[in-house]
């Protein structure tokens, strides 16, 4: 097989496959931020938590109650948004009118909160979570595990339906208009403290489901989102705030920029994406897919 500037081909595809998996989270955590930014205008610093959260709900699904996975994967998301839910109508709402800096504040606080609890309960260390489908191919010019193929296509996929869902159905368009002018929406019969509820719910869902679709890859560990809420952060300012297009397209890109640096120069890998968004905000402050108001 070919090398690329001294590279083996197992490395470099390798490498590849970990940035697309990397990605894929990115692009699901990115765009659920996304939604409940663009829809509420809250900055929302718990998501790493409600990541964690995701596929702790799993762990104990399988571990206590010994449900499958693919029911967890359909359960953890929708018992997160429920705490999603509860947490916008007892704390969010009565931030809405106020400035960013409360939100961010408000959130950070709660994520604190969040991993304390669970750092008091199952302490730091990580535990395995068994794969859902073992096994894999061999391409020939690298390995690829079944599971991992199944996260990159299936997180594509929910983040293309949420896109869709948003930007060309009733509901999303309802949810657009909400956020843009909401009197005149709640002068139609819209009920629009709902709308608002169902986004943040919605949002912390997809950050969940992202939690469950990594437990089989990662150790499920408290800590496991603290340091990957700063990334998707990140990735939402190269994308554009608010831009769910952008979250997609911006996620699985800088995860392949990613691993293609740790192949070429792995000591710039952990800083590559914040060096990019450095760079976007100086020549694009908007983001890439961003609008200037």
């Amino acid at each position: 097989m070919f090398e690329l500037l001294g590279i083996p081909p197992q490395a470099l595809f390798g490498q590849l496959l970990l940035g697309l998996i990397n990605g894929a989270f990115y692009a699901m955590l990115s765009l659920g931020l996304a939604v409940i930014f663009g829809m509420l205008n809250v900055i929302n610093f718990t998501h790493g938590a409600q990541y964690m959260m995701g596929a702790f709900a799993a762990w104990l699904l399988l571990t206590q109650l010994d449900i499958p996975f693919w029911i967890a994967l359909v359960l953890s998301p929708v018992i997160v948004g429920l705490f999603g839910v509860v947490l916008e109508k007892l704390m969010l709402k009565r931030i809405y009118h106020l400035d960013h800096l409360y939100g961010f504040l408000l959130t950070f606080g709660l994520a604190l909160v969040i991993e304390g609890l669970f750092l008091w309960k199952w302490g730091s260390s990580g535990v395995p979570y068994p794969s859902p489908i073992p096994g894999g191919v061999n391409l020939g010019f690298m390995f690829l595990p079944y599971y991992r193929g199944f996260v990159v296509v299936a997180a594509l996929l929910i983040c293309l339906a949420t896109w869709y869902g948003i930007e060309r159905t009733r509901f999303g368009a309802y949810l657009r208009a909400a956020t843009e002018n909401p009197v005149l929406v709640r002068a139609f019969g819209i009920n629009v403290p709902r709308l608002i509820t169902l986004t943040y719910g919605l949002g912390v869902g997809l950050a969940a489901l992202a939690g469950v679709l990594a437990a089989p890859i990662q150790q499920v560990s408290a800590l496991m989102g603290t340091s990957l809420v700063l990334v998707v952060f990140a990735v939402v300012v190269i994308g554009g705030m608010g831009s769910i297009m952008g979250s997609i397209i911006t996620g699985f890109g800088l995860g392949l920029v990613e691993g293609l640096t740790k192949v070429f120069y792995p000591p710039a890998s952990n800083t590559v994406i914040f060096v990019i968004m450095a760079i976007v905000l100086l020549v694009k402050p908007a983001g890439l897919f961003g609008q200037t108001k």
